[in-house]
């Protein structure tokens, strides 16, 4: 039986930072040449029109909190139709002018639980660069409001291309999904004690997408339950290797668990107290009675230590008794509660040596039954920090994390040991590289 503390929820935090130049870059690398194209005078209830666009110069690109602000500027190609009667003459054809327009779009951005990347872009305001202007016989034909109406029908397919383009160029699922991969890695804390720290990941959660101080930012919790495993071996994965829908959260959670262990053998333990009590007598009933400890061995029963003591004088044999082992945070001692004989040494010794029965003999054992393992925990964080401190999992992927408060959890035996667990809480941190 190999050691496995209780499950307990744990959150690995992943940051995500990226600069807003970075996605300004990317947009520009995707988002270039022609936009939109219209053909057909006869389109669009026979606007009379031809129009082309495009991209002038770099987009700009800001955020604050979860809006971006995207500065377009383009440039704009119409082909007009005109029939004008100047001195009574009739005149038709059509003129070509070309002119430039800076255009503010905001847009919101949101995660969906599928992990795709939404934004929702709408026009916010634009300026003319330089105006359309066509002239006919020295005469000016009025195409602004015309071209206004045709750029106000057509927005939608600028703006479709602007959500197009920030959905492909920001990509979070490909890095979570490799988080996802190595977390669920065992990770060896401890060559001396064989102590390996598994997390089974079962959820995902992340803040909403912010930007402040010219960069995008996000918290990505992988959400699961860790343990402390003894093995010698590295310990199977068992969990799950497909990604789950994402969780919009407000804040995800810092807490951080992991057991520490300390480890005694029951032969150390019967030595410690061997040490204490072997060759020791005790004398009851106003001295009528007398025993002399001639030997101690303990082994684990279940949730219970058995202790086997050899005794000489009034009565000569072995006994057995039972007790819950227990860890004292405050004295940092491994002890034992509610010692008593078990019940085959009872029903014996009822018959031939109630006197014993009747004594604190239980309680006095009881209270030299104390093995100091303090050391051994705090020696466990120190090796866990160590481990926890810019490990590097793999190229470009370290773990850094503190460890802060210790709380005790149970004490746990196997055939050949007594495990105290303890408790370090803290943060961790999983950090990838080209995330940060």
């Amino acid at each position: 039986m190999q050691i496995q503390n209780e499950k307990h929820i744990s959150v690995l935090n992943v940051p995500v930072e990226m600069p807003i130049v970075e996605l300004e870059r990317q947009i520009n690398a995707q988002l270039k040449g022609l936009i939109y194209e219209d053909n057909s005078y006869e389109d669009e209830g026979n606007d009379n029109l031809k129009a082309k666009v495009w991209k002038l110069n770099d987009i700009r690109v800001s955020a604050q909190d979860s809006t971006f602000l995207f500065d377009v500027p383009i440039r704009i190609w119409v082909s007009a139709g005109y029939k004008i009667s100047p001195m009574g003459f009739t005149m038709s054809g059509y003129k070509d002018t070309e002119f430039a327009l800076r255009i503010r779009f905001v847009s919101k951005v949101h995660m969906t639980p599928d992990w795709q990347v939404v934004s929702t872009t709408q026009v916010e305001s634009y300026d003319w660069i330089s105006e359309p202007s066509v002239k006919v016989a020295g005469l000016s034909i009025p195409i602004k409001s015309m071209v206004s109406r045709l750029l106000n029908k057509n927005f939608e397919k600028i703006t479709k291309a602007i959500d197009e383009q920030v959905s492909k160029n920001i990509e979070l699922k490909k890095y979570v999904q490799e988080a996802w991969d190595l977390a669920r890695q065992p990770v060896l804390l401890s060559e001396d004690y064989n102590t390996w720290l598994v997390v089974v990941p079962t959820s995902v959660v992340m803040t909403p997408l912010v930007a402040s101080n010219k960069l995008l930012r996000t918290t990505i919790g992988l959400k699961g339950y860790t343990q402390t495993v003894t093995s010698a071996t590295k310990p199977e994965v068992t969990s799950s290797s497909k990604l789950p829908d994402l969780q919009i959260v407000d804040q995800v959670p810092e807490n951080f668990r992991v057991g520490l262990i300390s480890a005694v053998t029951y032969q150390d333990a019967a030595r410690l107290a061997s040490q204490k009590l072997v060759g020791e007598t005790f004398s009851f009933s106003g001295d009528r009675y007398s025993v002399q400890i001639t030997g101690i061995h303990m082994y684990g029963q279940e949730d219970m230590l058995i202790i086997k003591a050899g005794l000489k004088g009034s009565i000569n044999g072995d006994i057995y008794l039972r007790g819950i082992p227990h860890y004292d945070p405050q004295t940092r001692m491994l002890s034992l509660k509610h010692l008593d004989y078990d019940l085959d040494t009872r029903s014996v010794m009822f018959r031939t040596a109630s006197w014993l029965l009747q004594s604190t003999f239980s309680r006095m054992l009881e209270k030299k039954m104390i093995f100091p393992v303090g050391d051994q925990i705090e020696e466990a964080r120190k090796t866990i920090q160590q481990a926890l401190t810019h490990y590097q999992v793999t190229k470009g992927v370290a773990l850094n994390g503190s460890l802060n408060e210790i709380t005790p959890d149970r004490v746990y035996l196997t055939p050949k040991h007594i495990y105290a667990i303890v408790f370090a809480t803290g943060r961790v941190n999983l950090k990838i590289e080209g995330l940060m």
